[in-house]
Protein backbone atom coordinates (compact mmCIF):
# COMPACT_ATOMS: atom_id res chain seq x y z
CA UNK A 1 0.00 0.00 0.00
CA UNK A 2 1.35 3.54 -0.81
CA UNK A 3 0.84 4.91 2.02
CA UNK A 4 2.92 8.27 1.23
CA UNK A 5 0.79 9.18 -1.56
CA UNK A 6 -2.61 8.70 -0.29
CA UNK A 7 -1.53 10.67 3.56
CA UNK A 8 -0.21 13.50 1.36
CA UNK A 9 -3.89 13.29 -0.12
CA UNK A 10 -5.72 13.27 3.01
CA UNK A 11 -6.76 9.74 2.15
CA UNK A 12 -8.50 9.20 5.69
CA UNK A 13 -8.69 5.32 4.85
CA UNK A 14 -4.81 5.26 4.49
CA UNK A 15 -4.25 6.51 7.97
CA UNK A 16 -6.95 4.58 9.28
CA UNK A 17 -4.65 1.51 7.92
CA UNK A 18 -1.78 2.64 9.09
CA UNK A 19 -3.01 2.78 12.80
CA UNK A 20 -4.58 -0.87 12.27
CA UNK A 21 -1.09 -2.02 11.06
CA UNK A 22 1.01 -0.11 13.75
CA UNK A 23 -0.99 0.50 16.10
CA UNK A 24 -0.75 -1.91 18.40
CA UNK A 25 3.16 -1.55 18.48
CA UNK A 26 3.91 1.97 18.98
CA UNK A 27 1.29 1.65 21.77
CA UNK A 28 3.18 -0.95 23.65
CA UNK A 29 6.25 0.90 23.15
CA UNK A 30 5.16 3.69 24.52
CA UNK A 31 3.50 2.17 27.56
CA UNK A 32 6.84 0.53 28.23
CA UNK A 33 8.38 4.46 27.45
CA UNK A 34 5.87 6.82 30.02
CA UNK A 35 5.10 3.58 32.24
CA UNK A 36 0.95 4.96 32.05
CA UNK A 37 -1.13 3.50 29.67
CA UNK A 38 -3.53 6.07 29.71
CA UNK A 39 -1.29 8.48 28.50
CA UNK A 40 0.46 5.93 25.98
CA UNK A 41 -2.56 5.84 24.24
CA UNK A 42 -2.73 9.89 24.02
CA UNK A 43 0.92 9.86 22.63
CA UNK A 44 0.21 7.65 20.07
CA UNK A 45 -2.92 9.22 18.88
CA UNK A 46 -1.26 12.20 18.53
CA UNK A 47 1.37 10.28 16.79
CA UNK A 48 -0.68 9.63 14.06
CA UNK A 49 -2.29 12.96 14.05
CA UNK A 50 1.05 14.05 13.64
CA UNK A 51 1.81 11.48 10.70
CA UNK A 52 -1.22 12.78 9.37
CA UNK A 53 -0.56 16.05 9.17
CA UNK A 54 3.51 16.15 8.33
CA UNK A 55 3.16 13.33 5.66
CA UNK A 56 5.50 15.41 3.44
CA UNK A 57 8.35 14.70 5.69
CA UNK A 58 7.91 10.66 5.17
CA UNK A 59 10.55 10.03 2.19
CA UNK A 60 9.31 6.75 1.51
CA UNK A 61 7.20 3.76 2.32
CA UNK A 62 10.24 1.79 2.87
CA UNK A 63 10.80 4.33 6.18
CA UNK A 64 7.39 4.58 7.45
CA UNK A 65 7.63 2.25 10.67
CA UNK A 66 10.94 4.19 11.47
CA UNK A 67 9.15 7.61 10.99
CA UNK A 68 5.83 6.57 12.95
CA UNK A 69 8.54 5.25 15.85
CA UNK A 70 10.51 8.58 15.97
CA UNK A 71 7.81 10.89 16.12
CA UNK A 72 6.34 7.98 19.07
CA UNK A 73 9.42 8.67 20.88
CA UNK A 74 9.19 12.04 20.74
CA UNK A 75 5.79 12.49 21.95
CA UNK A 76 7.14 10.06 24.74
CA UNK A 77 10.04 12.65 25.36
CA UNK A 78 8.37 15.34 25.34
CA UNK A 79 5.61 14.37 27.93
CA UNK A 80 8.18 12.62 30.09
CA UNK A 81 9.86 16.46 30.17
CA UNK A 82 6.13 17.75 31.05
CA UNK A 83 5.44 17.94 34.63
CA UNK A 84 1.84 17.25 35.40
CA UNK A 85 -0.75 16.05 38.49
CA UNK A 86 -0.34 12.65 37.19
CA UNK A 87 3.49 13.05 39.02
CA UNK A 88 1.85 14.24 42.37
CA UNK A 89 -1.11 11.46 42.81
CA UNK A 90 -0.39 8.42 40.43
CA UNK A 91 -2.92 6.15 39.01
CA UNK A 92 -3.23 2.78 40.80
CA UNK A 93 -2.54 0.22 38.58
CA UNK A 94 -5.69 -1.64 38.07
CA UNK A 95 -4.61 -3.52 34.81
CA UNK A 96 -2.27 -5.86 37.03
CA UNK A 97 -4.79 -7.16 38.99
CA UNK A 98 -7.23 -7.69 35.66
CA UNK A 99 -4.38 -10.15 33.98
CA UNK A 100 -3.71 -11.94 37.42
CA UNK A 101 -7.47 -12.81 37.64
CA UNK A 102 -7.20 -13.77 33.65
CA UNK A 103 -4.02 -15.96 34.16
CA UNK A 104 -5.96 -17.39 37.00
CA UNK A 105 -7.71 -19.68 34.48
CA UNK A 106 -4.70 -20.77 32.33
CA UNK A 107 -2.49 -23.62 33.24
CA UNK A 108 0.51 -23.30 35.80
CA UNK A 109 2.89 -22.94 33.15
CA UNK A 110 0.89 -19.81 31.43
CA UNK A 111 0.52 -18.37 34.21
CA UNK A 112 4.31 -18.57 35.36
CA UNK A 113 5.06 -17.34 32.11
CA UNK A 114 2.58 -14.22 32.39
CA UNK A 115 4.05 -13.58 35.65
CA UNK A 116 7.96 -13.42 33.79
CA UNK A 117 6.63 -11.26 31.49
CA UNK A 118 4.79 -8.67 33.46
CA UNK A 119 8.69 -8.59 35.96
CA UNK A 120 10.14 -7.62 33.15
CA UNK A 121 8.42 -5.32 31.79
CA UNK A 122 7.84 -3.43 34.98
CA UNK A 123 11.96 -3.86 35.41
CA UNK A 124 12.07 -2.23 31.79
CA UNK A 125 9.92 0.80 33.24
CA UNK A 126 11.94 0.95 36.19
CA UNK A 127 14.80 1.58 34.03
CA UNK A 128 16.48 5.19 34.00
CA UNK A 129 14.38 6.91 30.31
CA UNK A 130 18.32 7.00 29.04
CA UNK A 131 18.27 2.84 29.23
CA UNK A 132 14.54 2.31 28.84
CA UNK A 133 14.04 4.28 25.06
CA UNK A 134 16.91 1.57 23.68
CA UNK A 135 16.27 -1.47 25.15
CA UNK A 136 12.66 -1.67 24.16
CA UNK A 137 12.95 -0.60 20.44
CA UNK A 138 16.26 -3.11 20.83
CA UNK A 139 15.01 -6.02 22.44
CA UNK A 140 11.03 -5.47 21.74
CA UNK A 141 10.54 -4.43 18.56
CA UNK A 142 14.15 -5.88 17.31
CA UNK A 143 15.38 -2.69 15.75
CA UNK A 144 19.07 -3.02 14.56
CA UNK A 145 22.15 -0.62 16.68
CA UNK A 146 22.17 1.35 13.38
CA UNK A 147 18.27 1.81 13.22
CA UNK A 148 18.24 2.63 16.41
CA UNK A 149 20.97 5.33 15.91
CA UNK A 150 19.10 6.69 13.56
CA UNK A 151 15.69 7.13 15.48
CA UNK A 152 17.37 8.42 18.47
CA UNK A 153 19.50 10.71 16.63
CA UNK A 154 22.52 9.83 18.37
CA UNK A 155 25.95 8.20 17.53
CA UNK A 156 26.37 3.61 17.69
CA UNK A 157 28.70 3.77 20.27
CA UNK A 158 26.12 5.56 22.39
CA UNK A 159 23.05 3.19 21.43
CA UNK A 160 25.98 0.19 22.50
CA UNK A 161 26.69 1.65 26.07
CA UNK A 162 23.20 2.66 27.12
CA UNK A 163 22.07 -1.22 25.74
CA UNK A 164 25.05 -2.32 28.03
CA UNK A 165 24.16 -0.40 31.27
CA UNK A 166 20.44 -1.08 30.59
CA UNK A 167 21.19 -5.01 30.45
CA UNK A 168 22.72 -5.08 33.51
CA UNK A 169 20.32 -2.92 35.55
CA UNK A 170 17.88 -5.33 34.34
CA UNK A 171 19.69 -7.98 35.28
CA UNK A 172 20.35 -6.51 38.66
CA UNK A 173 17.20 -5.99 38.97
CA UNK A 174 15.86 -9.50 37.87
CA UNK A 175 17.89 -10.89 40.29
CA UNK A 176 17.18 -9.50 43.09
CA UNK A 177 13.28 -10.61 42.14
CA UNK A 178 13.71 -13.63 41.11
CA UNK A 179 13.43 -15.35 44.94
CA UNK A 180 10.55 -13.75 46.27
CA UNK A 181 7.94 -15.08 43.86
Amino acid sequence: MDYKTQLQQGDESALKALMDAYGPLLKRTAVLLVKDRQLAEEVVQDTFITAFRKSHQLSSNDKIKGWLVTITLNGCRSRMRTWNWRHLFPAKDETAFDQLEETALLPEAQLLAAIEEQRVHKAVQALPYSYREPITLYYFHDMTVDELAGVMNTKQNTVKTRLARGRALLKNELSKGGDDR
